[in-house]
């Protein structure tokens, strides 16, 4: 690599910047011993799905937001959509205003993180019965 010790001044020539990759901090991260809930985001110009789907198992993810994007799509305008996907499950956050959009992706991952204690989280209880009433509980006791 060279590193210019004064400005370059224009020439009319073409320049010619060689990149290198930048550090993969997302998979660093979920690659941790002791990780916390892991959320990647990606934006696809092509097959958002499977491509969001290889990308969340290639870094270990717990979650991954993904979008489709494109002249007029997700940039330069100020609205948005997202296929928002995790182990076992999947759900469509409609296209509306990023803030919204924002919103309802915060409260996705609240609902998925896994309780303090670090127990995996289960699926939604089930609520019981309604309790009666103690009088009739006694009630029906009494006629047995």
């Amino acid at each position: 690599m060279t590193v210019a010790k004064q400005k370059i001044k224009k020439r009319g020539v073409v320049v010619k910047l060689d990149l290198e990759p930048a550090p993969d901090i997302i998979k660093s991260v979920a690659d941790m011993a002791k990780r916390p809930y892991v959320v990647g985001f990606a934006a696809e110009t092509n097959d958002v799905e499977e491509n969001a789907r290889i990308k969340l198992k290639r870094k270990k993810l717990d979650m991954i937001a993904a979008n489709q994007v494109g002249d007029g799509i997700a940039f330069d305008c100020d609205d948005n959509a997202l296929t928002v996907i995790w182990p076992g499950g999947k759900i469509e956050v409609a296209r509306g205003p990023k803030i919204e959009v924002a919103r309802q992706l915060i409260a996705l991952i609240a609902q998925r993180l896994p309780p303090p204690d670090g127990t995996p989280r289960r699926g939604p209880r089930k609520r019981r019965a309604a309790a009666l009433p103690r009088d009739r509980v006694r009630s029906r006791r009494a006629r047995r």
